[in-house]
This record gives C-alpha cells, structure tokens and sequence, in this order.
C-alpha cells in the first residue's frame, strides 16, 4: 500500500513539475507591440513615439525577468519604463525598469519614446522585436504580431512634395508612340523604314557557328510568345533572321537592318551579336510579352550602334539581406537585356556572407546565419529586423557552391561579367565571427595551429572603435599572416568555381571603405610588424601596407585590384589637420576605383576626376546619381535611404560623365545646391577621360527584405543608368548655351520618360517573369481654385476619389483639374491596374 502511494504521489510531482515547466514563460505568440510614430520634428532632429504591449493571453505579461531585442538605427532612446542600449551595430536591447507593470490578460501598456533622431520614412522603423527570458538566455522568441503606423499628419508635406513633383512634370510632352525610337538604351544611329518582318513560330534564325549560344538564348526566349523555340541553322538558305560576322565592327558594337526580307545582324563578336539580338527583343512591342501569338510583327529600322563605356556595372548587395538564387538570375536576364555587361556581387559584410567556400565551411555554417545568440559563435546576431529565427530567408542564406556555379555560367552566356567582392578590412564581421568558430572548435580538438591558420584578429588586440554601421569588431587586423592566407584561399577557392563555370575572373574587389579611427592602435602583432618594417611609421601606413600586399597576391594569379575609393588614397597630416590625396604609391598598379563620394559639401565633389588625372582607373559610382538604395523623394511612404540625397530616375538621366559637377543641382537633402560650393572644383584632364572605364549602380539592401523591395527601388532607376551607360552624350549636355541647353534637355527628358513609360515598364510586367518596379506618385498642385494633376511617366493613368477612399480600377480618371473641396485623393495606375502611393489632398 505505501508503494503504491508513493508511485502515485511520484507521477503527481511528474505531471505537476511538467506543467509547472510548460507554464513557466508566458506564450509569446500571445504578446503584441505596436510602434506608433506620434511626433517627428526634423528641423530638432528628434522623434518620439508610443511603444504599445498588449496581452492576448489567459496569463500574465510579467513586469521584470526579460529583455527584448530589436534592430534600428536610433541611438538614443528614453522612457521611464524602460533602458534602451546598444548592443552592436544596429543591434539593440530593451530591459524594464522598476517602472513597468506587469499586463494582466487582455490588458495594454503603452510607453512613450523619446529620440534623438528623426525619422525620415516608414522603413527607418525599429524592426526584428524578439523576447528571451532571463533564465532561458539562449533562446530568443519572435514577437510576430507587430505594428508600425503614425499619426503625424503630414497631409501638408506631402502636398508640398507633390507640388514639387508636379512642376517638374509640367516640362513633359505626351509624345506619340509611333514617334519614339524603338531601340532601348539609344543607339548611335538609328532610323525607320517602311518596311517590316513578321518572325512566326515557322521563322529559322541563320547563325554561323560562333553565334549558336546567342542565337539560340534569343530563340529559347522568344518561345514564351510564339510558344515554340525558333530552329537554328548554320547555313543561310533565305528569309529569316541572319547573323552576320564583320570584322570591322568593334567589340561590342553591332549593325541591325529589318527588311521585308530578312532581320540582318552583323558584329565582329559574340558580344556584339548578342546585343544586336537583344536590341531585337527591345524592338518587339511590350504587348506580345502577354501570352502567346502566331507571329510578332517587327518594323522596319537600319540600325549602326556600340556602347559608349566598357564598364557598364550594377552592384547587387546580398550580404546585408540575401535574396533567393532565382531573383540573381532574374536580374541577370534584365541587365542583358539593357546591355549591363557586369554584376559587382557584394556577397560578404558585417551581416552575412553569401558563398560557400568549400575550404572554410564555417564561413556559410556561421556567417551566413543571423538569429538570437549570445557569443556569435553558431550564427552572428540578427541586423535589420531578421529577428531571432535563423530561418529568416533575408537574415540568413547563401549560395553554395553549385548555386554559384549557376550563376556564373547564366550571366557569363549572356556576356556578363561577375566581380566578386570580398570586403575587407573593414565591414569584415561575418568572416571574422566565422574564423573565430574555426579556431575554438579546433582548440578544443587540441590544433593550435591550425585554429591560428585563417585567424582574423589579434586575439589580444584592446583598440576601441566603432564603424559607421555602430559595429566594435568588424576590421580585418591587417598585420597576421592568417589574413593573407585566408584571403588567398578564398580567391583560389572562387578561381576554382569561375574555372568550373567557364566563366572569366579578371578581378577580385577588396572593399576597403569604411575602416574607423581607432582600430590597430592596441594591437600586439601591429606592434610587432611596426618594429619590423620600418615603412610603417602609424596605423595609416598599415593601409597602404595592406593593399600592396593584397595587390601582389592578386598580380600573382593574373588578376587585378578593384576597391572602393579609398583603396587609391593616402592620408597626408599637417598643421591644419589630416585630408586625404591619390595616393601615388598605386597609381600605375591598374587599380579600379569605385568612387562614390561626390556628396556636395565634403569636398569630394571632384575626387572621382582627381583620382582618374592621377592615373587611377576609375567607374563612376556616384552617391547622388547612381546609388539606387536612396529613396526616390521625400515622401514618408517611399523606401529608402537619403544620406546622399535622393535619387529618382532623373539623377542618372542628368549625369555627364566627364563633367558632372556642372549638372550638380541638389544637396544631400535634396534642397536647391549652393553653387558656391562646387566652384573650383578639379576638372578631368584630357589624360584622365582615359581612366574613366565606365559607370556603375550599386543598390545597397539594408532596407531590402523581399524580392518586391528589391524591384521596387530597381526599376525604373536602372533603365537610365542604362540610358548614360551605353548612349553617347546627348546635345544638351555639351551645348555650352544654357537656354539652348535647357531646351535640348527638356525635349530628351521627355523622349526618355515617354519611352519608359509606353515602352520599357510596360515589358517589364512580363519579362523574365515580371518586375515590381515603382509607380511614380501623381503630381498634384492647388491651381485657381482647383486640384491640377500630371505624371511622370506617359502611358501611366491617374484615378482620384472624393470621398476620402483609395482610388481604384473603378475610380474615375483624371482627365481635368478637380474642384478643391474637401478630400480628394489621387493614384497613378499602370495598364496591368496595378497602383503606385496615393497622395491625398485635404481642404483645410
């Protein structure tokens, strides 16, 4: 009987302490936030908003025992109830207060916020909420029902940035369809004949044999409108389209003629018969994209064309947040078509690295996972609002090796180039934290040297810095051996993947921007290599060090160095101070610089043109016309950065390669240019239009956590980068008569947006599968009494209500000024019916 007792009194503790663990922590799924933005005063730069818990659950929300995790760029934040502080980089952490209640069920706790910063749109928000409970600190719990929203009114700024937008369209003519060049980017010449060709599925495309690839990848796509691949022959035996070779041609250009007879495309090369077929797909009207038809019917043009750079670049940012193999080889497919010959994959940060590197697998088995951890030693930690789930797809991912693979053999037949970037020094966290697993998983095997063998720090190093980004340790310590040796070995194991792929490697990119004041200063082994090489005298010649010694290890294997500006400067310090020169020591090297900082007002307005006179090969990346991740305007609803400006399709469109200074018309935040600052400026030397290789666009991703962003802040964006990458210099831009200039540049602009917006976006809803680019805002402005409206883009439809509801398909059309009278509000439609921002107009 006592047995019997104790056994039951044994599976009642059982059953209790098991309920008891179960009910230990209140169910998280049941916890809500909700961040309201209730003041933003830019001119104070300050903003403040309501943090609301609400409890959906049957439990307690406990007042101490937890802390909360989020990511944003907010340095300061206050409240009563709560300590905010960093933890690194974006990474920062919440902890109550004695001032926090706990929340009975069902019931609400709001807090207010107090910063030092202003938010300038929706997706600065604070982002990637996650719970972890004190006892349980190794597990972070996703807070999945949050909210942002606010209720500043900004109904009177938004008119204000969509008066401004209105003006600037007031310049653009509807011009006809029929009287638009039908070959995008604009060629060299280009004129229209009465003739015409209809391809039919029947149609036979004769290439000779060094033209198969081209020939073929034109007949595979043309099969998603004919339903059916065109037959490839290599003997010409009449009417079809004909691919010609001319020796006489350049590199890249070609010659298209469509005739009642044929569709001849002449060029010296694979490349340039290529772009000659896809000047062919651009003369195909956006309407046969849509389904399937029995014949495409191609007017008649004479063709003569080739571009005007070499380098014709987009950079493709997948290291702060992944995007899926299938959208890389989407973008490949549109930058072809707009004859981009190169991708700057960005694939390693701070947030992440993207490519296996079979040599090193922890640098994917760590580095490319972000969640909640406590020592980065299993996954680095969430940035940009990945949260604590490591299966966050924009958080983590990588392509392996196979996947890599792939995508270099679909850009390299479709005469892409891909530039692997490696970043380094600085902007090195995910491969530092990677190494860092390597060497204390063997330690604990007892491998001491081969723990120190790929080892990126100097593990006694005690330099204090913090990076722009916020991170305490993300810099490469530029004095190991381990650093060379892991660099050579990622180059050689990414040579291995180009070999396989049968695709070109001429370079690698070693960054180099960004690296903070502060660091190496307390390093043992800088110390030891100072004592040395007397060439060392300070932290600042470890730069020049640095890359001389990975200059060397890229010239031993055939290749050259490309980087970010800064790998082509030299820090020079006088009385006055320190500023920074091109460095002579590399000038001759044939580095690529990719320089970016041309912001007005730093007086690097003209570094691009000193570093190109100085003999540095260089690609204009300009902040201010060409990095595609700023936002689009001012507007709170658009995504995207600003701390270069804002850059719409115009600032692309504007840019003269060798002279844009004189184009200069805005600040970094996007008020009118103080001339006075950009006299004086450094012209470019006829010596160094030589260097000027060409033109890129990077899009940076900490704001992209789906392929719809990445579209969205894309397109149109890319299509004038295109525009000033391959066309000559149109006559507004070296007529030295402003009001001719003024002229000439009004009826361009107008050519160019009525050409994107009845011809490229409208192919763009179907192409490669369809891109979400953005819809521009209406234009709207108060007009004698009425609301006036204009689009950027012709083609698009404007649709309007009155009574305080969206607009929809079914809304009217703006055809004529509207009474200004209580709420009107306006959205532009594409002819697919999908919708762009509205912009909403409130009587007073």
């Amino acid at each position: 009987m006592i047995k019997k007792l104790f056994a039951y009194i044994m599976v009642l503790l059982a059953v209790t302490c098991n309920s008891l663990a179960q009910n230990k922590h209140f169910d998280v799924n049941k916890l809500a936030l909700k961040l309201i933005l209730i003041e933003n005063d830019q001119p104070r730069r300050s903003s403040k908003f309501e943090l609301v818990f609400t409890n959906h659950s049957n439990q307690v929300f406990p007042s101490t025992g937890w802390t909360i995790y989020y990511n944003g760029n907010i340095s300061k934040i206050e409240a009563p109830e709560i300590t905010a502080s960093l933890v690194n980089g974006d990474f920062h952490k919440l902890i109550p207060t004695d001032k926090f209640k706990e929340i009975e069920s069902g019931a609400t706790q709001k807090i207010g916020l107090t910063t030092n910063r202003e938010m300038d749109n929706f997706s600065e928000a604070l982002s990637g909420f996650y719970l972890v409970w004190n006892d349980e600190p190794e597990k972070g719990y996703d807070i999945k029902d949050f909210e942002f929203s606010s209720i500043v009114d900004r109904t009177a700024k938004e008119l204000t940035i969509s008066s401004a937008a209105f003006k600037d369209n007031q310049v653009i003519k509807n011009i006809p369809e029929a009287k638009l060049t039908k070959i995008f980017p604009t060629p060299v010449s280009y004129t229209e004949t009465n003739a015409s060709f209809a391809i039919t599925p029947n149609t036979i495309i004769f290439s000779p044999k060094d033209f198969a690839n081209e020939a073929n990848l034109f007949s595979n796509d043309l099969a998603s409108v004919l339903n059916k691949s065109l037959k490839v022959e290599t003997i010409d035996k009449g009417k079809g389209i004909v691919l010609n070779v001319d020796p006489n041609l350049g590199k890249e250009a070609y010659r298209l003629s469509v005739s009642n007879e044929n569709i001849t495309i002449s060029a010296s090369t694979q490349t340039g018969a290529f772009y000659g077929l896809q000047s062919l797909k651009i003369l195909i009207d956006a309407k046969y994209w849509k389904g399937k038809h029995t014949e495409i019917l191609i007017k008649g043009v004479e063709v003569t064309d080739g571009p005007r750079f070499g380098f014709r670049g987009f950079m493709m940012d997948v290291a702060r947040n992944f995007q899926q193999k299938q959208e890389v080889l989407k973008l490949i497919d549109a930058l072809a078509l707009y004859k981009i010959n190169t991708l700057h994959f960005h694939f390693s940060d701070d947030e992440g690295w993207r490519i296996e590197i079979p040599a090193l697998p922890e640098l994917t088995e760590v580095g490319a996972k972000r969640g909640h951890t406590l020592d980065d030693k299993k996954n680095i930690v969430p940035s940009y609002g990945s949260g604590a789930d490591i299966t966050n797809t924009s958080g983590s991912g990588f392509y392996t090796k196979a996947d890599f693979i792939e995508i270099l053999k679909y850009a390299n037949a479709r005469h892409i180039a891909v530039i692997p970037e490696i970043e380094t020094p600085g902007h090195a966290r995910a491969a530092i934290k990677s190494m860092d697993a390597r060497y204390e998983r063997l330690m604990r095997e007892g491998k001491k040297a081969e723990a120190e063998e790929f080892l990126l720090r100097d593990l006694n190093d005690e330099s204090v810095y913090r990076s722009v980004q916020h991170w305490n340790d993300n810099v490469m310590n530029v004095a190991l051996p381990s650093t060379y040796k892991f660099l050579a070995t990622v180059v050689d194991e990414l040579a291995k993947m180009y070999a396989e792929a049968g695709a070109p490697l001429t370079s690698v990119h070693f960054g180099g921007d960004e690296v903070p004041r502060g660091v190496w200063t307390k390093s043992p082994a800088v110390k030891s290599l100072m004592e040395k090489n007397s060439d060392i005298k300070n932290t600042d010649d470890l730069w020049y060090y640095y890359f001389g010694n990975v200059n060397d290890l890229l010239k031993k294997r055939q290749l050259y160095l490309s980087g970010w500006e800064e790998i082509g400067m030299r820090k020079v310090r006088n009385e006055a101070g320190s500023h920074y020169i091109a460095n002579p020591d590399f000038a001759n090297e044939n580095f690529h610089t990719d320089v970016w900082n041309n912001v007005p007002g730093t007086g690097n307005e003209d570094l691009a043109y000193r570093l190109a006179n100085a003999g540095y090969k260089v690609v204009l990346t300009c902040v201010t016309n060409f990095y595609l991740d700023l936002a689009y305007n001012k507007s709170f609803d658009e995504i995207g950065q600003n701390w270069g400006g804002y850059v719409d399709i115009n600032k692309p469109f504007d840019f003269i390669p060798f002279d844009y200074i004189k184009n200069m018309k805005e600040d970094d935040r996007g008020e009118p240019l103080n001339k006075e600052i950009i006299k004086g400026k450094t012209p470019l030397t006829e010596a160094g239009k030589k260097n000027i290789v060409g033109i890129q666009a990077p899009l940076w991703s900490e704001m992209i956590k789906s392929p719809k962003r990445f579209e969205y802040l894309l397109f149109p964006k890319l299509l004038a980068v295109a525009e000033r990458a391959w066309a000559k210099d149109p006559d507004w831009a070296t007529e030295t008569n402003p009001e001719k200039a003024a002229a000439q540049y009004q009826q361009a602009w107008s050519e160019f947006v009525n050409v994107i917006g009845k011809r490229e976006l409208p192919r763009l809803n179907q192409y490669a599968g369809g891109f979400v680019y953005r819809i521009p805002t209406a234009g709207a402005a108060i007009i004698d009494g009425k609301i006036a409206a204009n689009v950027q883009l012709p083609g698009f439809t404007i649709r309007y209500t009155t009574d305080g509801t969206e607009p929809t398909l079914q809304s009217k059309t703006y055809t004529e000024p509207i009474p200004y009278k209580g709420t009107v509000i306006l959205k532009v439609f594409n002819d697919e019916g999908r919708s762009g921002n509205s912009i909403k107009i409130v009587r007073p």
